[in-house]
């Protein structure tokens, strides 16, 4: 072998442990929560992660506004509270189904009617206790803001409703087989757990 042919074989062995050697590029991590329409990183909140002291709870948004952050919060707290109230109509027909399950009250088209009942009663002006748990402006000047209620809330709200249905829909809730009296019965209904504790993140945002 030449010395050429030597040398140009020495080379190439060379570039070849080189080419092992060298790092693999760094792959850079996306963000685990993103704004929406955005490539920006959010709290993880904004995307439906628990918050502490929260049981559920909804994330509303309000675009940037020269009228200032507190408007813009008002704003934001009130979308989140129509689709907190969404919410909430689904958690308490759960708890009332959950109860005649348990307690063998009426069939199964009374129940329903009793739950629509319940939901009727639940809107974004009914949320007693709700509260602003978390908010943000992202980078483009649009504010986001996390309504929600601790479990003594979601109780409340939901014995209320149901109180209101029985003063409104007398006529249903007299199908509801209980000896209970109308307080036992909304107490004891409220106090069903739907397992439901997360925000929810993405319905609420525009």
């Amino acid at each position: 072998m030449s010395k050429i042919t030597k040398a140009l074989f020495v080379i190439v062995i060379g570039l070849g442990f080189a080419a092992c050697s060298t790092p693999p590029a760094k792959v850079e991590k996306m963000p685990v929560c993103m704004f929406p329409d955005s490539d920006d990183a959010a709290p993880l909140w904004v995307c439906g992660a628990p918050v502490e002291g929260m049981a559920t709870g909804a994330v509303g948004s309000a675009a940037r506004s020269d009228a200032g952050t507190a408007f813009m919060k008002q704003i934001a707290a009130n979308d989140a509270r129509v689709e907190l109230a969404q919410k909430l109509k689904v958690q308490a027909q759960n708890m009332v189904e959950q109860y005649a399950e348990a307690s063998g009250a009426g069939s199964k088209e009374m129940i329903g009617r009793v739950c629509a009942s319940v939901a009727r009663q639940i809107t974004d002006q009914t949320l007693y206790g709700s509260r602003i748990f978390k908010s943000i402006v992202a980078t483009d000047g649009e504010m986001f803001v996390l309504v929600g209620l601790d479990e003594a809330g979601i109780q409340n709200v939901v014995e209320t409703a149901i109180k209101a249905g029985m003063s409104n829909d007398q006529a249903i809730w007299k199908q509801f087989k209980t000896k209970k009296n109308l307080d036992e019965l909304a107490a004891e209904i409220a106090k069903q757990k739907t397992g439901n504790a997360s925000t929810d993140a993405g319905s609420g945002l525009h």
